[in-house]
């Protein structure tokens, strides 16, 4: 299998190291050369990733081709391509959808992918829409796959991706009070990343509990958990969450 990655950032990146952490058998791996920074990384850490002279070039030299730009960058380069119809297109692109994907490319065979960071330690959640069971094998490889049949429903799944910097401002904010309590930096940040790792853990280890009995089953009738939840609803902080969540929704 002969891969070519159309954009060099850091979700390819991921990707690949995902990829080669894998027990995936792949021949070759070719990326595009824009980013000379990332892809001469690329092609030093692993021996099977070449650089290709030009977006033209990969796209003829791939089996599959991943596009992996953005969606401005993608509606720019991508009607001037040319594809071949036999050649499977993976798109991580946000907001160009399979209609006008298939515009652009002049392909049937698209899938829609929303890979986050996390695949490249093979984890986390992999959205896929449109696939056949050759990539969905493909992706199983990396993570846990969700299928959507319905293009519609991927952009639910979009929109909470959006959530990692939200999270990790969660836990820098946790760090900086305990470090205004007189806690030194690094113990408080450490401390922060312990906790929410050990709750991240507990959430899988009880897979079989509803994420409902989870918020009951931490609380205690006047316990400190059940005062912060209280507060949290009345200040509305879940209700701006989902408000938040809708507007994303939208530019979808």
């Amino acid at each position: 299998m002969i891969l070519g990655f159309l954009g060099t950032g850091h979700i390819t990146t991921s990707v690949i190291e995902g990829i080669f952490k894998s027990k995936l058998k792949i021949k070759k791996i070719y990326i595009s050369p824009r980013n000379k920074l990332l892809a001469n990384k690329l092609n030093r850490r692993f021996n099977k990733v070449i650089i290709s002279k030009n977006n033209q070039h990969l796209i003829n030299d791939s089996n599959w081709i991943f596009l992996a730009i953005t969606p401005k960058v993608g509606h720019k380069i991508l009607k001037k391509l040319n594809f071949e119809k036999n050649k499977k297109i993976i798109s991580f692109i946000s907001t160009i959808n399979l209609k006008n994907l298939k515009k652009y490319t002049n392909s049937n065979n698209i899938s829609r992918v929303i890979p986050l960071p996390f695949i490249g330690m093979k984890k986390g959640p992999i959205v896929i829409c449109s696939a056949d069971k050759s990539i969905k094998k493909f992706f199983k490889y990396l993570g846990k796959v969700f299928e959507v049949k319905n293009e519609k429903l991927s952009k639910a799944f979009w929109s909470t991706s959006s959530f990692m910097a939200p999270y990790y401002n969660l836990l820098l904010n946790t760090s900086q009070w305990l470090s205004s309590k007189g806690i030194k930096k690094k113990e408080a940040e450490e401390y922060t990343k312990e906790l929410f790792l050990a709750l991240s853990e507990d959430t899988m280890h009880k897979n079989n509990i509803s994420l409902t009995k989870l918020v009951l089953n931490s609380q205690t009738p006047g316990g400190t958990n059940a005062f912060v939840l209280q507060k949290l609803k009345k200040k509305k902080f879940y209700e701006v969450q989902k408000k938040v969540l809708n507007i994303i929704f939208k530019k979808f």
